[in-house]
C-alpha cells in the first residue's frame, strides 16, 4: 500500500517548521503542489480534528499526523524531517523530528489505517529511524521507506508457550504495536506466545486456563487493568506498554526469571459468588454508571426550571407560563436543555459501562430516540425506563460486534467507526420498529381506558390515575395520565387536573423525604442524599423528573413507594373535591390560586409524599437485609 501513496517529491528533508501548526502548513504544502489535497484550509482543519480525539506525537522523535478529508483528491503519504526538532506534545516529553502526513480521501478506503499499520512495522525495526534520519537526499530515504526487510531465520519455536497482555488507555497505536513487538520478540528467541490485546475495541485473543497452565511465563505489559487472579502461581512480569516496544526480548527474559506470581486480597476472584449475584452486581454497577453521570443534569435543569416557575411564573389556561423575553424565560430555557439531555445521559452511560467507548455514541443516540415519541408515533416518549432498556440493549450489542475477531487492518475502525454506526442503527431500528408500536398502541389504550372511566367510581379512578404518575416520571404511563387530564380541563372537568397536580409533586418530595430519614439508616449513598435536596426543591415546583435517579438506580424499592403516595395524593383529591384550572401540578400551583381549595391540596402532597418516603425506606431497609443475610 506504501508504495502506492508516496514518491520522492512528497520528501522534505529539511522542514522550516518551528512550531507543531507550522509542521501541518508545511507538508500541506508539499501534498497541495503535488495535486493530492485542494483545498489546503479544510485538509488543515480535518488534521486539527482529528488531533483533537489524541496527539499523534509517539516516543523516539516520531509524529503520524493524519485525516479522512474531502479535500483530499488522491491518497498519499508527505514525509518531514524537523533537524532542531519542535515541540508537538509527544508522549515522551521529547521534541519531534520525523514526521509522516498521511492524507486519505473522505469516503473512500481507510488508506490512513492501512499506512499506519506499515510504517508501525517500520518503525519498530532496530536501526530504521536513525537511518532514516541520516538519509542524504529524497531518492536514499525513499529507498529505505520502500526497502523489504530481511526475513532472518527464526529459530523453531520449541522452548514452550508465553502469553503476553497488552493495552493501553487511550486508542489502539501502543496496544497493538507492543502486541506485534511480543510477537517479533518471542520467535527470535524460540518460544510460542499468544498475546491477548486490551485496545479500546475491547478484549481479544484470550489466552484459555489451559494455555494458561503450560505457559512458562506472563508479560502483562498493560496500562490499564486486567484480570491478574488468573495468573497466580505462574511466573510474571508486570510492565508499561512502552517496554515491550523499546526491548521485547528483555522483557521476555525477565519474565522467564521472574518468581511466581502471588495473587493479592484485591486479585482474589469472589469463588463464593454465584453467577446469578454477580450478574445482579454488574447489572447494579451499569445502572448506577448512568445514575451518576444522570444526576448533574437532574440537579441542573430541574433546580433552573424551579427558580424560573417559582419566580418568574404565572398561572394559566395552558400550565405555569413566564412572559416571553424576560430573563426567567432564559433561565427556564437552559434548565429544559438540561432535562433534554437528561434521558440521553442515561442511556448512554449505561451503555459505556458495558462495552466502554465504542458504546457511547449509540447509547446517548438511542436514548435520545427512546425519550422521543415522534420517532415512532407516540405522544411522549418512554422516559427513564426507555433509556434504560436502551442503553442495556447497546451495551450488548456493542460489546458482541467489538468481540469479533477482526483483520488487524479493521480493528482500528471498530472503536470510532463500526461500532458506533451498527450500534446506533441498531437501537434506532428496535424503538422504530419493535418497541416503539407497542409503546404507541399502549398510550392509546390506556387513554381511551381513562376515558371510559371518567364517568365511573372516582377511588378507582384515583387509583388509576395516581398510579399512573407515579410510575414512570415524564414516562408513557405518567403522561398519558397528564394529557388525559389536561384535555378534561377543556370540557369543563378540572377535578382530574386537581387529582393529577396532587399526584404529581409525591415522587420527588417524597424521595427527598424518604432520604431524611433514611440517613440514620445508612441506606443512601452520599449522592443520592444530594440528589434529595434537588428532588425536594422540584417537588415543590410540580417536577416530578426529579424522583428519577432514585427510580433507575432502585427500581424495585423506589417505583413502588411512588406509586403507592401518588395513588394516595390521587385518591384524597378526588374524595376532598380539589379542582386545578391550569396544566401543571404540585405546590406552587397550589399556593398562587389555581386550585379551589389550596390547604386541603397541600395535605394531598404531603400525605402521599409520607407514604412514598415509608414505602420507600421500608422496602430498602427489606432489600439490603436480604442482600447482607446472602453475603453472611
Amino acid at each position: 500500500m506504501i508504495t502506492n501513496l508516496i514518491n520522492e517529491n512528497l520528501i522534505c528533508l529539511n522542514l522550516q517548521a518551528t512550531t507543531k501548526e507550522d509542521v501541518f502548513i508545511e507538508l500541506i504544502d508539499v501534498l497541495h503542489a503535488q495535486g493530492r489535497v485542494s483545498d489546503k484550509q479544510q485538509f488543515l482543519a480535518d488534521i486539527h480534528a482529528r488531533e483533537e480525539l489524541g496527539n499523534t506525537g509517539f516516543e523516539d522523535g516520531v509524529a503520524l499526523p493524519h485525516a479522512k478529508s474531502a479535500a483530499v483528491c488522491e491518497p498519499a503519504v508527505a514525509i518531514g524531517i524537523s533537524r532542531s526538532g519542535i515541540e508537538y506534545g509527544a508522549e515522551d516529553g521529547l521534541p519531534s523530528k520525523l514526521f509522516f502526513m498521511i492524507a486519505s480521501p473522505d469516503g473512500g478506503a481507510n488508506h490512513h489505517i492501512e499506512v499506519l499499520a506499515e510504517l508501525s512495522s517500520k518503525l519498530i525495526e532496530d536501526g530504521f529511524i536513525d537511518a532514516f534520519m541520516q538519509a542524504k537526499n529524497e531518492k536514499d530515504a525513499l529507498g529505505l521507506l520502500l526497502e523489504k526487510s530481511e526475513v532472518a531465520d527464526t529459530p523453531v519455536a520449541d522452548k514452550g508457550l508465553l502469553i503476553g497482555v497488552t493495552g493501553c488507555p487511550a486508542g489502539v497505536a501502543h496496544t497493538y504495536l507492543a502486541a506485534e513487538a511480543l510477537e517479533k520478540g518471542a520467535a527470535e528467541l524460540g518460544f510460542e506466545i499468544k498475546v491477548e490485546t486490551n485496545g479500546s475495541i475491547g478484549v481479544k485473543n484470550s489466552p484459555t486456563a489451559e494455555e494458561i497452565a503450560r505457559a512458562e511465563a506472563i508479560i502483562v505489559s498493560c496500562d490499564k487493568q486486567v484480570d491478574m487472579a488468573r495468573f497466580a502461581g505462574k511466573r510474571v512480569i508486570k510492565t508499561g506498554v512502552k517496554a515491550p516496544i523499546k526491548d521485547a526480548k528483555g522483557v521476555i527474559n525477565q519474565a522467564l526469571a521472574a518468581p511466581a506470581y502471588q495473587v493479592s486480597g484485591d486479585d482474589k476472584p469472589a469463588e463464593t459468588e454465584s453467577k446469578a449475584s454477580q450478574a445482579r452486581s454488574d447489572l447494579y454497577r451499569y445502572l448506577m454508571n448512568g445514575v451518576s453521570h444522570m444526576i448533574p443534569f437532574v440537579v441542573t435543569g430541574g433546580l433552573l426550571i424551579a427558580l424560573a416557575l417559582a419566580i418568574g411564573g404565572e398561572p394559566s389556561a395552558g400550565g405555569m407560563q413566564i412572559p416571553e423575553g424576560s430573563m426567567w424565560n432564559q433561565v427556564l430555557n437552559v434548565g429544559v436543555v438540561a432535562f433534554t439531555l437528561m434521558i440521553p445521559i442515561l442511556a448512554g452511560y449505561i451503555a459505556y459501562a458495558i462495552a466502554d467507548r465504542p458504546a457511547l455514541a449509540p447509547g446517548l443516540i438511542g436514548g435520545w430516540i427512546a425519550n422521543n415519541g415522534s420517532f415512532y408515533g407516540a405522544e411522549a416518549g418512554t422516559g427513564f425506563i426507555g433509556a434504560i432498556v436502551a442503553g442495556l440493549l447497546v451495551g450488548y450489542f456493542v460489546k458482541f460486534i467489538v468481540n469479533i475477531n477482526y483483520h488487524k487492518f479493521i480493528q482500528p475502525l471498530v472503536p470510532i467507526m463500526i461500532a458506533p454506526i451498527t450500534g446506533s442503527l441498531f437501537i434506532a431500528g428496535m424503538f422504530i420498529f419493535v418497541i416503539g408500536a407497542p409503546i404507541a398502541s399502549l398510550m392509546d389504550g390506556l387513554t381511551a381506558m381513562l376515558t371510559n372511566m371518567s364517568s365511573g367510581n372516582v377511588i378507582l379512578l384515583g387509583i388509576v390515575l395516581g398510579g399512573m404518575a407515579g410510575f414512570d416520571m415524564g414516562g408513557p404511563f405518567n403522561k398519558v395520565a397528564f394529557l388525559f387530564s389536561v384535555g378534561m380541563i377543556a370540557s369543563g372537568q378540572t377535578q382530574f387536573m386537581g387529582a393529577m397536580a396532587c399526584a404529581i409533586p409525591v415522587a420527588p418530595l417524597g424521595m427527598a423525604l424518604a432520604t431524611v430519614i433514611g440517613r440514620k439508616f445508612n441506606i443512601f449513598e452520599e449522592s443520592e442524599i444530594e440528589a434529595g435536596k434537588a428532588s425536594g426543591a422540584m417537588g415543590l415546583v410540580g417536577i416530578s423528573e426529579g424522583a428519577i435517579p432514585f427510580a433507575a438506580q432502585d427500581p424495585m424499592s423506589v417505583i413502588p413507594a411512588n406509586v403507592l403516595g401518588s395513588m394516595v395524593a390521587a385518591v384524597m383529591a378526588f374524595s376532598f373535591g380539589i379542582t386545578n384550572s391550569v396544566a401543571h401540578g404540585g405546590p406552587v400551583v397550589a399556593l398562587l390560586g389555581a386550585m379551589n381549595k389550596p390547604v386541603l391540596a397541600l395535605a394531598c402532597m404531603a400525605a402521599g409524599a409520607i407514604v412514598t418516603a415509608l414505602v420507600a425506606v421500608t422496602l430498602k431497609k427489606m432489600r439490603q437485609a436480604k442482600a447482607q443475610a446472602a453475603t453472611a
